[in-house]
């Protein structure tokens, strides 16, 4: 993980260097890989615009595993193969912009995904080829799906699980070995030392909170922090509970 964040943290800084043929300078949030390509790639401030507005409908081009593990907030996953594969591409409106992402510059997903879509008869295609890990590197939220925290629950026994709601309902009962982060105490500037670990800050990092509003807050707040591998879950607390117990 300290790798992949190392990288992407390089390329992106590499990136936002050099710029496009001809720029002297370019901000690292306005780069892109800046490969050739029919589809055209865009940069994580027009990536931050699309979710934010909803121009664009965004597509996840990983597997189903991966996705679940960690995806853009308001993404959709593409996957199977052969005949489940052009049923799901059937399914998509082909007058609607679509943006593709993967696990990266060096990550062909995508590539293959939009190649697969201009053949279908797609024309507003698009790629954020800079992918997820970039994306997390550079401050941006991504969302953990229910199978997901079902998956590392107990086999990630270095993970991190943040409980945002109030500690009144955290007394009451949380996730197993969960932490206290009052999103009102957080915001308010009560909470005077956060609750996350000091000595690594790639470790992994789920937010959770009565619904995925209220995870998404500290998610948010936490983009500016030196904390990476963040993941909000944006189910409500009994969801989580009842696939996990108290």
């Amino acid at each position: 993980m300290i790798r992949n964040i190392a990288c992407a943290l390089s390329a992106a800084f590499m990136l936002a260097v050099a710029g496009p043929a001809g720029a002297d300078s370019i901000h690292i949030l306005d780069a892109t890989l800046g490969e050739k390509s029919p589809t055209p790639d865009i940069s994580t401030t027009q990536m931050r615009h699309i979710l934010a507005d909803g121009s664009g409908v965004v597509l996840d081009s990983r597997p189903r595993a991966e996705f679940n593990a960690g995806h853009l907030p308001g993404a959709q996953v593409v996957e199977g193969a052969g005949e489940q594969r052009t049923t799901a591409i059937g399914r998509l409106n082909k007058s609607a912009p679509l943006v593709l992402y993967c696990n990266g510059p060096y990550c062909k997903a995508s590539r293959r995904l939009a190649g697969e879509l201009i053949a279908s008869g797609f024309k507003n295609v698009k790629r954020y080829q800079l992918g997820i890990p970039v994306w997390r590197a550079l401050g941006g939220p991504t969302v953990i799906e229910l199978a997901g925290i079902k998956r590392i629950f107990d086999a990630d026994r270095t993970a991190v699980y943040i409980d945002a709601r109030p500690a009144a309902e955290f007394v009451k009962g949380s996730l197993r070995g969960a932490r206290s982060l009052p999103i009102d105490d957080l915001t308010s500037g009560k909470l005077k030392k956060l609750p996350l670990p000091l000595d690594d800050f790639n470790r992994r990092i789920v937010l959770f909170g009565r619904d995925g509003t209220q995870a998404r807050k500290p998610a948010d707040l936490l983009s500016k922090r030196p904390w990476h591998n963040v993941a909000y879950y944006p189910g409500s607390f009994e969801s989580l509970t009842a696939a996990l117990g108290k």
